[in-house]
């Protein structure tokens, strides 16, 4: 069942304000390295339930007359088309998406910087389109050593090459279509060229997860390292925090193994490091708006399972090792669950097994969990998305909401038209079959006004779903896991 335990609007005035301390702190001007999704952190929002997918946006928005956002690209992933894998569209591609979204909030898109910049001819032709499109483009270099050689990355053959970004504003928020975007490292060039022209400037860390100010094998903080189980991200207790104050905060190996780099960089330019530890660095309240423990660890823990089968199937499309599974599989006994905690596995899988075909199982808003099976019409994800509609909205389960003259014709197109070989309605076809169906039909029109109350509703699949599917799971707010395996045994599933 789900249930809320996060408050998202005192986050928000709380993010808010200590975002505008830190300003003050540094004399009126900070780049604020911006981690994770800014408008939709659907990870974020499931294990901290009652978060917002777009808080971050919206607590931004409330610092947009003193706000600009710079957003940062490497220039190898433009050359290597890299995809950002929960929206399948490249980082180039990506960054235009972030430029209209800012801009749709009312924040003011200043430039983008290409980094570790090396003439690339991609680089090129996406600067080129940018500019023509109006937005200013700036570069950066890689560095020899870095970020070891401090003597070459403080000076002027270091970060004194790279273009100084044009800023105008106090806030100056430095994001990036996905990690390894060169954030950071924008910020302290920032903050070099600054210093050299006589600007008090500082510099602040904002990144959700993990989150500080919760123990280091609190089920929120052991979910992130499961989501992260592919880049090797470890959460750890931060030595600096501790022998500085004596207290244990929690932070993550990437900031604590550069942090001794930031402090030097920082104390070479600044004269002296503001921080004592990474910790201090960052500027993140989620951990003082849980109200509800239990909720939100329960949302957690369901999170690391749902890794778990995400992982399990990347490895069955060979997309993956075993290294990430292993991995969650140790997370998994440290937040002492397993697999079977998830009810809708189990629901799935015992009506695969009473079927000898596909099935698949939704738990609903009060923990009834509904099933669908494979049927010559519909496909079993199809079939329990109809049977959950219909018990939401009361219609007994004999009822039927689409007519059969109206989902053959859809096969008819599918198979004989469009060279589909499987005549089963997806997802996306039977919604569209409904919707036709609640012009003349009142119980369809009542199943489609349910369809908002299955967002944040969990499911489960005893097969891997097409992407179709997945997506169609994904725009209606449903928790989907799958079995690692196929339906059919073809080579090819497209």
């Amino acid at each position: 069942m789900y249930r809320i335990g996060f408050d998202n609007d005192k986050y928000l005035q709380m993010q808010s304000e200590h975002i505008a301390e830190r300003i003050k702190k540094f004399g009126g001007k900070l780049y604020l390295e911006f981690g994770g999704k800014l408008f939709d952190d659907f990870h974020a929002s499931r294990v901290l339930p009652g978060f917002a997918p777009d808080s971050k946006i919206r607590m931004l928005a409330r610092l947009k007359d003193e706000a600009e956002v710079v957003i940062a690209i490497n220039a190898a992933d433009i050359e290597k088309n890299k995809v950002r894998g929960d929206l399948g569209i490249t980082y180039d591609l990506d960054v235009l998406r972030l430029i209209d979204a800012f801009r749709g909030f009312g924040l003011y898109v200043g430039s983008v910087v290409l980094t570790r910049y090396t003439g690339q001819a991609s680089a090129d032709a996406f600067a080129n389109k940018l500019q023509t499109l109006g937005v200013p483009v700036y570069k950066h270099f890689p560095i020899p050593g870095y970020p070891s050689n401090l003597k070459l990355i403080v000076s002027d053959e270091g970060y004194g090459k790279n273009d100084y970004i044009e800023t105008t504003r106090k806030l100056v928020v430095v994001t990036g279509p996905g990690p390894g975007s060169g954030k950071m490292a924008t910020c302290l060039s920032q903050l070099y060229h600054e210093h050299k022209r006589g600007v008090e400037a500082g510099y602040a860390k904002f990144e959700t997860f993990p989150i500080w100010n919760l123990a280091l094998k609190d089920s929120v903080n052991l979910a992130y390292e499961a989501a992260t189980a592919d880049l090797n991200d470890v959460n750890m207790i931060d030595p600096f925090h501790l022998e500085t104050y004596g207290e244990m905060a929690v932070n993550y190996n990437r900031d604590v193994e550069i942090f001794p780099v930031v402090r030097a960089c920082m104390e070479r330019m600044l004269g002296s490091c503001p921080y004592k530890s990474p910790t201090d660095m960052g500027v993140n309240m989620a951990g003082n708006c849980i109200f509800d423990p239990e909720a939100v660890k329960a949302a957690a823990d369901n999170e690391i399972i749902r890794r778990y089968y995400e992982a399990l199937c990347k490895r069955s499309r060979g997309e993956a090792d075993e290294t990430e599974t292993v991995k969650i599989e140790l997370l998994m006994e440290q937040a002492g669950i397993q697999a079977s905690d998830r009810a809708v596995i189990a629901a799935a899988n015992d009506r695969a097994a009473e079927t000898n075909a596909p099935a698949a199982a939704l738990e609903l808003p009060d923990g009834t969990i509904v099933t669908g099976k494979t049927t010559s019409l519909l496909g079993a994800s199809s079939a329990m998305l109809l049977n959950a509609l219909k018990a939401l909205a009361g219609i007994p389960k004999e009822v039927r909401l689409i007519p059969q003259n109206v989902i053959e014709p859809v096969q008819e197109l599918k198979v004989g038209f469009l060279g589909n070989h499987n005549p089963r309605l997806h997802t996306d076809e039977i919604l569209i079959a409904l919707c036709v169906s609640a012009v003349t039909d009142e119980n369809a029109k009542k199943a489609m006004d349910c369809l908002k109350l299955l967002k944040n509703c969990e499911a489960h699949s005893s097969v891997m779903l097409s992407s179709v599917d997945i997506n169609v799971f994904k725009k209606l707010g449903i928790n989907l896991t799958c079995e690692p395996k196929y339906q059919t045994k073809k080579l090819f599933h497209g």
